[in-house]
């Protein structure tokens, strides 16, 4: 018999498996001070562009007022237990019939958070007899919920519609040699690696000619897209096709939760048989209050969304004009592709931290192919054109570097141990005198 506790330790996983030279500085870094366009990391200001603070809320001296006040008068604690047994309030209640309006839908349901509320979701919609189909490149969440439907499950090539409606077609093949089952269709209204832009209408269209729901995760739509903010379907004008919408707190809003939007008569029975709900304390007061406080600043302060895009073209213009690949994002998220391994991404993202002063996250394998490299930057309406200048100036040189092979080392370095790490001390010194 084996011991799982060896096994693990011997198998930490395709990322924990760099866990002792990232852990720090790569993988879980410690950004300090006030949330905004600049922060400090390992004691240097940096601009940070890593934080889905789309708006700007996270600061607002609006919400940081309603945040206050909410915790004063109710504390954490309140409600006491789930929603079902005793943790409801008009609150709660109050933030659901604001946001069903919001998104054009007769009902909406609170969740405590969005991974664990999509997960759940799929749970239970779907039966043993239903079919799921779902694009290649939906985000984790959905496909952990995935993971737990006990029937089939297609999945399309991204945002392929020819290879969709062939996976459609198999699914109706499917139930009716079954006799039994539905199908459901999930995509995202933005892909948040890419930033591209889920085909709604386009699916919405084969409604006509195929027998499906629709399901669709609006992370990062909800806030920036829309003529109000509603998202990815009001953008696409098809709103009313969508027939679940869900969105997370975490992005524009700046704070903690999720919800899904629908038929009174589904998210009434999402309602009482989600599990994650069911089983689990009511989302606190101060958070709910909070968000009534953000979603009245989503709603009423359009030129917080007209801000986010003009730093968000700015950026992805001057990119462009660069000579650099965002590929096809139809967003404001922004995804810089290069060419590079492991130990040239090391050493490229040190440079842009510690010579630069810019922080961004980075993408590498087995997230992506080997080879490649992903720079994600997130835009928010607090970025200035100073910030915008300093980081196209950076990502001009460092792109230089990296073409020259100015990052090409022996040894990646242990950046948990990098005050003092010899190596890091020696690439450090490599690359100021590049």
């Amino acid at each position: 018999m084996a011991d799982i506790f060896e096994r693990l330790t011997k198998n930490s996983g395709p990322l924990g498996q760099h866990r002792e030279r990232a852990h720090g500085y790569f993988a879980f870094p410690k950004l300090e001070g006030e949330i905004g366009n600049r922060m400090k990391f390992r004691g240097k200001e940096m601009i940070v562009w890593s934080l889905n603070n789309y708006l700007g809320l996270a600061n607002h001296p609006e919400v940081r007022k309603a945040d206050a006040e909410g915790a004063a008068q109710y504390g954490l604690a309140l409600p006491m237990g789930a929603r079902m047994m005793s943790g409801n309030s008009n609150y709660h209640e109050q933030l659901e019939a604001e946001l069903a309006a919001f998104e054009s839908k007769e009902d909406t349901l609170l969740l405590n958070f969005g991974y664990q509320g999509m997960v759940s979701i799929i749970d239970a919609l779907c039966s043993r007899h239903d079919v799921i189909i779902y694009d290649a490149e939906s985000h984790a969440c959905i496909i952990d919920g995935l993971r737990l439907h006990p029937g089939h499950r297609y999945v399309f090539k991204h945002n392929d519609l020819e290879d969709f409606e062939k996976q459609l077609q198999r699914a109706v093949a499917l139930i009716d040699k079954q006799k039994a089952g539905g199908i459901l269709v999930i995509t995202e209204g933005v892909f948040g690696m890419a930033g591209d832009q889920g085909k709604l209408k386009e699916i919405i269209a084969l409604k006509s000619k195929y027998e499906f729901r629709l399901l669709v995760d609006d992370a990062h739509g909800f806030g920036t897209l829309g003529k109000t903010g509603a998202g990815a379907g009001e953008e696409q004008g098809v709103q009313d096709g969508i027939d679940l919408y869900f969105s997370t707190f975490a992005k524009s809003m700046a704070s903690i939760g999720a919800f899904v939007s629908g038929p009174k008569t589904i998210i009434d029975y999402i309602r009482y048989n989600i599990r994650s709900q069911i089983f689990a304390k009511s989302l606190p007061m101060p958070l709910v209050i909070g968000n009534l406080k953000r979603l009245e600043l989503l709603r009423n302060h359009p030129e917080l969304k007209d801000k986010l895009w003009s730093n968000a073209l700015k950026l992805q213009n001057g990119l462009k004009e660069k000579g650099f690949d965002i590929g096809k994002t139809d967003s404001v998220v922004t995804p810089v592709y290069m060419k590079g391994g492991v130990e040239e991404a090391t050493a490229m993202v040190m440079d842009i931290r510690e010579h630069y002063g810019i922080f961004c996250s980075i993408v590498l394998y087995p997230v992506i192919p080997k080879g490649h490299i992903i720079f994600r930057l997130i835009p928010t309406a607090v970025h200035t054109d100073e910030d915008i200048k300093e980081t196209l100036k950076a990502f001009e040189e460092t792109k230089h570097k990296l073409d020259a092979g100015s990052y090409k080392a022996d040894e990646i370095p242990d950046m948990a141990e990098a005050a003092t790490d010899k190596r890091f001390e020696y690439l450090n010194h490599k690359l100021k005198n590049k």
